[in-house]
């Protein structure tokens, strides 16, 4: 054999025995954790709500919870310096992973018991609390996923499995819990949900501390002390002037791709199980459906995406992406016009699973992609907030937009023209997403 030959086969038995390093478990048990809290105070506690018989602008107005997930920045920076409360011990980001679990977990007792026959009100705030904690262990599980890994090659490896476990998280609170609800009613099912955070204390206390992290952050805190005027500006400013003195005027395009690049998908969402409602499709088949074909077709869309980062680049992938999400959006309008044939909507979860599972992918890759050392939590923050707040804010009004055009027109049509409006608004995204390809075209090159 020769030398050469013996290297690439080195090479690539060092790359498979990345996929069994205990890390990778660790990361997927953290992504389910990191995705379960979502849909459960967004697409499913809306599904709950129409149920009650709670009105489509309610509804709509109530997924503005979900700008907690936006404002991550606002915190992200003490997060990044400072231990967390009663759990330090167990390293910062240790410690703050348990902390915001233990208050997800909480939130989503109280949901259960409170329920909308609470008030609006009441069940608003605790799943706005839900919100805030989840929001808070994303930022400390991204930032875990970047600073743990030793290669590009392990990262993209870790964002994978973050994926594969946040989209079976999706999964179990997006469809079974539909099952569990039709079966044993939805208090009893968030109070499940709030059990199954159990698996996210599990890998808190299975993970490691990032070393090399911890190092440049103690770094920072013995020559730049929080609580000093440079410190607190460090901190607070740091991250983002680091942002842009590294991408320059890019940062701003880069920025605004990441920004328009899941609005179809959030402006979309608060409705979608609401049309299910509406549609006469029953919980059951809803759930069925989503956990046999949603789900073979969301590991498909992981690997896709994964394989497509790594053979055609970030920015390629992200232009697929983009695509991809478009048509499974647009999937929607076919099924308005179906009758709830249960063969259309299999073929529309088909769709609609590939394409935001690819999605998914290709924008968590490019912007963990973007970080740097001792400010990963503040910058992924920054990335992940930017690509959330438009959307969070639109969807927002997504519930009187299907009730304004449902006015002279049937409930079904006025539902297949939102979806097709949400899936044209894919285009400026794209047109960004194909600027910045040319704009980086000689680093394209390169790769």
């Amino acid at each position: 054999m020769s030398v050469s030959a013996s290297l690439e086969s080195s090479s690539r038995l060092q790359g498979w025995r990345l996929y069994f390093r205990p890390r990778m478990a660790t990361m997927l048990l953290l992504g389910f954790a990191s995705g379960l809290p979502f849909l459960l105070t967004g697409n499913t506690l809306s599904y709950w709500l129409r149920d009650s018989g709670t009105s489509l602008t309610a509804i709509g107005f109530l997924s503005w919870v979900g700008l907690a997930y936006s404002l991550k920045p606002l915190w992200a920076p003490l997060i990044d310096r400072l231990d967390a409360p009663l759990f330090g011990r167990l390293g910062r980001r240790r410690g703050w992973m348990f902390a915001a679990q233990s208050v997800v977990c909480l939130g989503l007792l109280a949901m259960s018991a409170i329920g909308p026959g609470g008030g609006l009100m009441a069940i608003g705030a605790c799943a706005l609390l839900v919100a805030f904690a989840s929001s808070t262990q994303d930022i400390v599980v991204d930032a875990w996923r970047i600073e743990i890994a030793e290669s590009g090659n392990e990262l993209g490896l870790l964002s994978s499995a973050y994926q594969l476990g946040y989209r079976g998280a999706l999964l179990v609170t997006d469809a079974l819990i539909l099952i569990a609800a039709n079966h044993l009613g939805w208090p009893i099912s968030y109070t499940l949900m709030a059990a199954l955070m159990g698996v996210g204390f599990y890998a808190t206390w299975k993970a490691t501390e990032p070393s090399r992290a911890g190092e440049a952050m103690e770094a920072k805190e013995h020559a730049l002390p929080l609580l000093s005027l440079r410190g607190f500006f460090d901190a607070v400013i740091g991250p983002f002037a680091m942002f842009f003195r590294t991408h320059r005027w890019l940062g701003l395009l880069m920025l605004a791709v990441i920004s328009l690049y899941q609005i179809p998908n959030f402006v979309s969402g608060p409705m979608s199980n609401t049309f299910y409602h509406d549609i006469g499709l029953s919980k059951d088949a809803v759930g069925g459906i989503r956990a046999s074909v949603g789900l073979v077709f969301s590991l498909l869309g992981i690997a896709a995406g994964g394989i497509s980062a790594a053979r055609f680049g970030y920015l390629r992938t992200l232009v697929a992406g983009i695509v991809l999400e478009a048509i499974a959006v647009a999937a929607f309008v076919p099924l308005a016009y179906s009758g709830g044939d249960l063969k259309i909507f299999a073929a529309m979860m088909a769709v609609d699973s590939f394409g935001l599972s690819f999605a998914g992918v290709a924008l968590v890759t490019y912007m963990s992609s973007l970080t740097s050392l001792g400010y990963t939590a503040t910058q992924y923050a920054l990335l992940s907030s930017t690509y959330a707040y438009l959307g969070k804010i639109l969807k927002g009004f997504s519930g009187e937009t299907v009730d304004a055009l449902s006015q002279g027109r049937t409930l079904m049509d006025a539902y297949a023209i939102f979806f097709g409006g949400a899936a044209a608004i894919s285009l400026p995204a794209l047109i960004l997403c194909l600027f910045l390809v040319r704009a980086r075209k000689p680093a394209l090159q390169m790769e």
